[in-house]
């Protein structure tokens, strides 16, 4: 019998474990040929009052997490590793910025009306991660907004006019409500919860408990 599943993922595009926690539930997802499964993303702004310019990505986790140059270093290195697992390039430098990512949850938002939300997600990552592309400068977002093909107008317009943002912070206050304090968490056809990047074979586990109980 063919089921299917809906993924609310709450995340943010400068979030390395969100990409690598989709990446995982998508191996896991193979394993299940009878699901058919959509995938919708939802804003969360780690660094809601991240200046415009940035800040350099070592000097903001070893500030945020209270954490040692060395301790950082090792993180990187090890998500890299995490990361060509799963085909995902992150490339690290020591002038690597954080960046506010406020435009580009506003893109998004508009990107779900022409179904190229997912598209718009992965292109971001990839910009960000593997590219060291400023994803808060509105000309890159352009850019990669016509590599997915959205009507450049209308996205123009969207961060001209500074929509959705009343959708944004709404959303986003929801999510706190929903106790939901980090990124990345799942919200499988809306009523179970799953946070962190989980392995495979965890997903695979969570799945068929979750597939199990929606055919009872």
């Amino acid at each position: 019998m063919l089921k299917t599943l809906s993924f609310d993922i709450v995340s943010d595009v400068v979030c390395p474990w969100c990409i690598v926690g989709f990446k995982r539930l998508e191996q896991a997802l193979k394993q299940f040929e009878q699901v058919e499964y959509q995938i919708n993303w939802y804003p969360f702004e780690l660094n809601p009052d991240m200046p415009s310019d940035g800040q350099n990505l070592r000097e903001h986790l070893i500030g945020k997490y209270q954490i040692s140059v060395e301790e950082s270093q090792n993180a990187r290195e090890n998500l890299r590793q995490v990361g060509a697992e799963l085909d995902i390039e992150f490339n690290f430098s020591d002038d690597m910025r954080i960046v506010n990512t406020l435009a580009a949850h506003q893109l998004l938002h508009h990107a779900k009306a022409h179904g190229l939300q997912h598209a718009l997600k992965m292109a971001l990552f990839d910009a960000y991660f593997s590219q060291r592309l400023d994803i808060s400068d509105h000309q890159v977002l352009m850019t990669i907004c016509q590599q997915v093909s959205l009507p450049l107008t209308e996205c123009e317009a969207v961060l001209h006019e500074d929509r959705y943002l009343d959708d944004i912070r709404s959303l986003q206050q929801q999510f706190h409500q929903q106790n939901i304090q980090a990124v990345p968490a799942f919200i499988i056809n809306g009523q179970y919860l799953i946070s962190g990047a989980h392995p495979v074979e965890s997903w695979q586990q969570i799945l068929t408990k979750i597939i199990n109980e929606e055919v009872q």
